[in-house]
C-alpha cells in the first residue's frame, strides 16, 4: 500500500503512513489478510518471485499485506529505507544477528539491557557459535576497547530497560563506524516519538511492537528497520550480503538491491529459513495502536515525571533513576536524544531491599504486577525476583536490577489515582 501523504510530522505518519485505503475494496482501515499463500499470475511470474527478480506476495511466512502496512508505517516513522515485521522483539534481534554473524563472530553489547536480551545474548546465541562481550556503554572508550577483528556489530538500547538509562547513540555510532561495523539500536522504550536513532548514526533499529507501539498489551510483534546507510561492501565481514548466495543462484544482495540489501536479506534469507513470522491479526492490532502512539507517549511521560518527583520525597525510597529528572546524570542525554523527555519506564530503590520489593508489588491495586511495559495501564515488577532472576548478584547490579530495585511502567490513568495507589502500597510496607 502506498502512503497517502507526504509529511515529516510524526503524529501524521502514525495515523497515515503505510495505510492507504485498500485498493480492492476501498476499505479505509487496513484489512486483515488472513491467508497462508497467494495465487501467481503465471509460471513466469512465480519463477520471478522466487528468484527475487520481482517483488510480490508468495507465502505469509515471508510477507503479508497487513504486515506490509505495519512495515511501511514503522519505516516512515523511524526514517528507514525499509522494515520487516516478525513474531516478537526477540525474533527481530535474532534475525538481525543471523544476517550479520558467522560462527565465531562477536557482538559488543551494553550491560544495561532488557533481561530477556541479556539471556538471549549471554546464553542462547552461544549455540550458534556467536560470542558476546558486555560492556558499560556509558563509557564509550569501553565500547571501543571491546571491539575485535571478529566483531560484527555493537548493540545498545536507546533508552535502556529497566533503569531508563540514555545511551550516547552518536558517540557509540562513531566508534562502531570507525571499526567498520554497524550500530544496532533497540528503540523499544523510547519509540520513534521520543527518539529516531537513525538520525543519530544508528544503522539498524529493532523494536518490540508489543510495548509502546501497540500500547494495549494485546499482541506480540517485533520490527526491524534498516537505515540503508551502512556500506556492506566495505569488507569481507558481511559475506551473507556481499558474496554470491547459493540459495538464489549466486545472487549478490548488495549488487542486486543496493541500500535495501540488509532488510531484504533479513526477509528472504533469515525469516524465510528461521520462520518467526508475524500473524496478520497481530500486525492489525499493532497498526491500530500506533495511531495513538504520539498522544499516549505524551501522557506516559508527563505521568512518569510527576510520579518520579513524588517518589523522591518518600521516606521508604532510597533513590529514583529517571532521565526526566533534572538531577539525573542522564538528563543531558535525554535533552539531546529524547526531546527532554524521560519516557514512561523508570526504576527506584526501596530502603527495605529485596523483601520490600516483593511486598510492594503484592500491595498495589491500580498497578498491574506483570512482565511487560508500554501498556496504557500502569505496570510494576520487581526485576531481581522475575525478569532478571537468572542473573548473578553482580550481574543484577550491573544491569541496573539490584535486589532493591522496582521497575514501573507508568500508564495513562489520572496521575492522582496513580500516586494514590503507590502511596497506599508504600504505607503498607
Amino acid at each position: 500500500m502506498t502512503d497517502p501523504v507526504d509529511t515529516s510530522h510524526l503524529e501524521t505518519m502514525a495515523v497515515h503512513a503505510g495505510t492507504a485505503p485498500d485498493p480492492t475494496t476501498n476499505a479505509r482501515i487496513t484489512p486483515i489478510y488472513q491467508t497462508a499463500s497467494y495465487v501467481f499470475d503465471d509460471a513466469a511470474h512465480a519463477a520471478d518471485l522466487f528468484n527475487l527478480d520481482a517483488f510480490g506476495n508468495i507465502y505469509t511466512r515471508i510477507m503479508n499485506p497487513t504486515n506490509g502496512a505495519l512495515e511501511g508505517k514503522i519505516a516512515a516513522m523511524e526514517g528507514g529505507v525499509g522494515a520487516l515485521a516478525v513474531a516478537s522483539g526477540h525474533a527481530a534481534q535474532l534475525l538481525v544477528f543471523h544476517v550479520l554473524m558467522d560462527p565465531g563472530a562477536h557482538i559488543v553489547a551494553a550491560k544495561k539491557l532488557y533481561g530477556g536480551s541479556l539471556n538471549q545474548l549471554g546464553h542462547s546465541v552461544k549455540k550458534f557459535g556467536w560470542n558476546v562481550s558486555f560492556v558499560d556503554a556509558d563509557d564509550v572508550g569501553a565500547v571501543k576497547d571491546a571491539i575485535t577483528a571478529g566483531t560484527r556489530c555493537v548493540f545498545i538500547e536507546s533508552l535502556a530497560n529497566p533503569g531508563g538509562v540514555v545511551q550516547d547513540i552518536a558517540a557509540i555510532a562513531e566508534v562502531a563506524h570507525t571499526a567498520g561495523i554497524p550500530l544496532v539500536v533497540d528503540n523499544t522504550m523510547a519509540s520513534p516519538v521520543l527518539c529516531r536513532p537513525i538520525e543519530h548514526g544508528a544503522d539498524i533499529v529493532v523494536e518490540s511492537g508489543t510495548k509502546f507501539l501497540g500500547g494495549h498489551g494485546n499482541s506480540i510483534a517485533g520490527l526491524i528497520i534498516d537505515s540503508g546507510k551502512f556500506d556492506w561492501t566495505q569488507s569481507d565481514k558481511f559475506a551473507f550480503l556481499n558474496q554470491p548466495n547459493p540459495s538464489y543462484h549466486g545472487k549478490i544482495f548488495t549488487e542486486a538491491f543496493g541500500e535495501m540489501a540488509f532488510i531484504l536479506a533479513a526477509r528472504a534469507l533469515s525469516l524465510r529459513d528461521l520462520g518467526p513470522a508475524l500473524a496478520p491479526f497481530n500486525a492489525f492490532q499493532i497498526l491500530t495502536g500506533m495511531e495513538t502512539l504520539a498522544l499516549r507517549m505524551e501522557r506516559h511521560c508527563d505521568n512518569a515525571l510527576a510520579l518520579a518527583k513524588w517518589l523522591q520525597g518518600r521516606d521508604e525510597v532510597e533513590w529514583v533513576s529517571y532521565a526526566g529528572l533534572p538531577d539525573s546524570k542522564y538528563h543531558p542525554l535525554a535533552q539531546k536524544y529524547l526531546g527532554g523527555k524521560g519516557g514512561a519506564v523508570f526504576t527506584f530503590g526501596l530502603k527495605g531491599g529485596y523483601d520490600a520489593g516483593v511486598k510492594l508489588v503484592s500491595a498495589v491495586k491500580l498497578f498491574s504486577h506483570l512482565a511487560n511495559i508500554g501498556d496504557t495501564r500502569s505496570l510494576i515488577i520487581h526485576p531481581a525476583s522475575t525478569t532478571h532472576s537468572q542473573l548473578s548478584a553482580e550481574e543484577l547490579v550491573a544491569a541496573g536490577a539490584g535486589p532493591d530495585v522496582v521497575r514501573l511502567s507508568v500508564g495513562i490513568e489520572h496521575i492522582d489515582d496513580i500516586i494514590a495507589d503507590m502511596r497506599q502500597a508504600l504505607e503498607s510496607l
